[in-house]
């Protein structure tokens, strides 16, 4: 069952990777092509585009409103986005909610049941895209100032909440998988639903409602700007260091801001005026991050003999060729530890994710407070 289940994941995360990349290539494309249209002769055009790729020539026109007759044929972008929140969904549960006391519960937070952890992750995805509805649907949306301060101390909210019920890795995911949530559901709730209006009015004879595309228009930007720092909460369970540290939440929202200014940059260059002083301030929070975390270098006290008992006491059970704890087909990330060799090869990680109190998972094998100290003075 193990192994049928890390294929299942495989395929999940590979299905994932695939449509996630088609989504925010034509997201971020149609940013792209939104603002680098010039003026075109017909007045009936918002603009025009001459691009070469692939060895031939293409002209884009966008219409102001609406063409006066529809196409037979009109390209729709709606599957790419469902299918990232599916299989994202997919992912989750097979990571995360198939196994919430190993990565998603740690009892030195908050001690909880499976289900509970479970539903309070599901909870929190369904409670973020309501706030967000509800903030996009309230008159704090005319002012786009105003909205983003009130959006990112709500965002700094949930972080701090998320890293106070669960793991760090968890909670880092779950802010992910709620801005995630988010844009999909712009899409299904907001965009789509507009588009298809527009259509209708067309084929009525009615002239589309502005307001559609307004909308819609305001849904894609907020989406191209949450794209980087959705990337970064996903990316993050790969690096300890992000997650591990008392202060995860403001690394978090740092690192989410980072991401997001620099797509503020890039937006700003297409058309022709990018402030330098986003990508200052991005690199200023990345910087700021390193250094808060950087971790103090090893006393090198500790005897590899006594830290290799404690090893293969406390983790050689899930980080060997053939892991002995349940549910396990496959070491973690592909770190074994049922070498000297192996061992010596990992001391760095092994002191980071200790000293972060991230292994073992919630403490399952009982590493005492004496061993994660002789763990972090070794130095090989």
């Amino acid at each position: 069952m193990e192994y049928f289940l890390e294929w299942l994941t495989l395929l999940a995360r590979w299905a994932h990777i695939v449509v996630a990349i088609a989504w925010i290539g034509a997201s971020f494309y149609f940013i792209w092509l939104d603002n680098h249209l010039e003026k075109a002769p017909d007045p009936k055009f918002a603009g025009e585009l001459y691009a070469i790729h692939g060895g031939g020539f293409y002209r884009a026109q966008k219409y102001r409103l609406a063409p006066d007759a529809l196409p037979p044929t009109l390209h729709w972008f709606k599957w790419e986005a469902y299918w990232t929140w599916l299989t994202g969904f997919a992912l989750l549960a097979l990571v995360y909610y198939l196994n919430p006391q190993l990565y998603l519960v740690d009892p030195v937070v908050l001690k909880l049941s499976s289900p509970a952890a479970i539903g309070i992750g599901i909870a929190s995805l369904v409670a973020g895209l309501a706030v967000y509805e509800g903030l996009c649907r309230s008159s704090l949306a005319r002012n786009e100032l105003l909205f983003s301060v009130v959006l990112m101390a709500f965002l700094a909210i949930v972080a701090w909440a998320l890293t106070r019920i669960f793991s760090g890795r968890g909670a880092f995911l779950h802010f992910g998988a709620i801005l995630g949530t988010i844009m999909a559901g712009n899409v299904a709730h907001v965009i789509i639903p507009g588009q298809r209006e527009m259509v209708r009015a067309k084929q009525e004879g009615r002239e589309p409602d502005p307001k559609y595309a307004i909308a819609g228009k305001q849904r894609s930007v907020h989406n191209t700007y949450f794209t980087l720092p959705v990337i970064f909460a996903m990316i993050s369970g790969h690096h300890a260091m992000t997650y591990g540290s008392g202060w995860n939440w403001l690394v978090l929202l740092a690192l989410g801001i980072a991401g997001a200014l620099v797509r503020v940059w890039f937006v700003a260059r297409h058309k022709g005026a990018a402030p330098a002083w986003t990508i200052g301030v991005a690199l200023l929070l990345v910087a700021g991050s390193a250094a808060v975390l950087a971790p103090a270098p090893p006393s090198g006290h500790a005897r590899f003999a006594d830290v290799k008992q404690v090893i293969e006491t406390r983790c050689s059970s899930c980080h060997a060729d053939k892991p002995t704890f349940q549910g396990l087909a496959e070491a973690p990330k592909g770190v074994k530890l049922d070498s000297e060799e192996r061992i010596r090869a990992q001391a760095a990680q092994i002191r980071q994710t200790v000293r972060a109190r991230l292994m073992p998972p919630g403490n399952l094998t009982g590493l005492t407070d004496q061993e994660r100290a002789l763990l972090e003075q070794w130095n090989p």
